[in-house]
């Protein structure tokens, strides 16, 4: 275990348990867990890993306006400030699913062709599923959180086989509360639809 691996630990349950709360905080404290993680996963190889850490920090500048601004069109239509949590109809989902599939299995390939990964194709998927995720998350659809749950479950076994033990359990924690925002969020939409239909 190191500081950098120690700091991008806490601040990214920080950042998980803001997002279960729906709070903005959960963009300034996660950046600075995935900018840590980009530099801890370039170190032990695991380059999709690394690359995905910084796609979140794109995700993370782009979720933070729209949690804030991007989402004001959408919510000015019905007479709000900011943008609220919505889902998508089946067949979006089922598209989606499919193409985050399909990206898991040409990254893992890639890795295999051209780097020295020895886990490409877990590699490959994780990358594609956490891409999903922060996108989702990003534009408050609540999909995002399956795709974390079933991200973290992967990288629990994933980063234990590459020593980093506290990380591990990180995504143990991590799939804990990706089943708490799950629910929190499930009921919040709940709640709102009620609300709109009432």
């Amino acid at each position: 275990m190191t500081i950098p691996e120690a700091i991008a630990v806490v601040t990214g349950v920080l950042s998980v348990w803001y997002a279960r709360k729906e709070s903005i905080l959960v963009y300034p404290i996660g950046i600075i867990s995935v900018l840590l993680y980009v530099y801890i996963c370039l170190q032990v190889k695991l380059y999709a890993d690394a690359a995905v850490n910084f796609y979140y920090f794109l995700a993370s500048v782009y979720g933070w306006y729209f949690w804030l601004k991007g989402g004001r069109n959408q919510a000015e239509s019905r007479g709000e400030e900011k943008a609220h949590i919505a889902t998508f109809n089946m067949p979006k989902q089922i598209g989606f699913a499919l193409l985050t599939l399909l990206g898991g299995f040409v990254i893992g390939y890639l890795l295999d062709t051209y780097t020295d990964s020895n886990v490409p194709y877990w590699d490959g998927i994780t990358t594609a599923i956490f891409c999903s995720a922060m996108w989702l998350m990003a534009r408050k659809q609540i999909e995002n959180w399956v795709y974390w749950i079933i991200g973290d479950i992967i990288c629990v076994p994933l980063f234990f086989s590459k020593g980093l033990c506290l990380s591990s359990l990180q995504y143990l924690i991590f799939t804990m509360l990706a089943v708490a925002g799950w629910i929190t969020w499930n009921h919040r939409l709940k709640k709102r639809q009620e609300e709109q239909h009432a």
